[in-house]
């Protein structure tokens, strides 16, 4: 079982590392963040567009008066966000979402269980809230870590991406 601190902890990392992310593939020209690289969800851009469907999935099951994803599917994930400007304006909304949510988390809730319908598999699954909510920051990391390593072949070099050295935790 995780506490509510480390979904906290998990909220603001998160936040950190898509500013990272987004930040270093906003110096690269849009034909580069677009360019098919052979990685899962084709580009940089594809990539984070996946991120964005699989997190707005996730909080809207896990608080279902947020909105659904705007891709109906994993395979129209990469595809969900094809303006640059609007999906990092929604990136950054939606990581205050999840850090607002995850401020305002019961611990109660986390031991509960949650039964959904997978926009991939397309059938019913019922899991501990707990093991759901660490699968939703471990899926970002994953997708983040493909997306560094894109924008790393491309010649950029995005920064830190240690969680202790987090701004927050760094002593003084």
């Amino acid at each position: 079982m995780i506490t509510t601190a480390y979904v906290q902890r998990l909220a603001r990392y998160n936040r950190w590392q898509n500013d990272n992310l987004y930040d270093g593939a906003e110096r690269l020209p849009a034909s580069e963040r677009t360019r098919e690289t052979g990685a899962f969800f084709g580009s940089i851009q594809g990539t984070l567009s996946h991120l964005m469907f699989g997190d707005q999935a996730w909080m809207n099951r896990f608080d279902p008066a947020l909105p659904p994803p705007r891709a109906k599917t994993g395979k129209e994930s990469p595809y969900g966000y094809p303006d640059w400007a609007e999906l990092r304006q929604e990136r950054a909304a939606l990581d205050q979402v999840i850090t607002g949510w995850a401020d305002g988390l019961d611990a109660a809730w986390l031991g509960g269980d949650l039964t959904y319908r997978s926009y991939v598999a397309q059938q019913e699954y019922t899991f501990p809230k707990w093991v759901l909510v660490t699968h939703m920051f471990n899926h970002q990391t994953h997708h983040r870590g493909q997306v560094h390593c894109m924008l790393t072949q491309a010649g950029v070099k995005p920064g830190d991406t240690d969680l202790q050295l987090m701004p927050q935790l760094i002593p003084m």
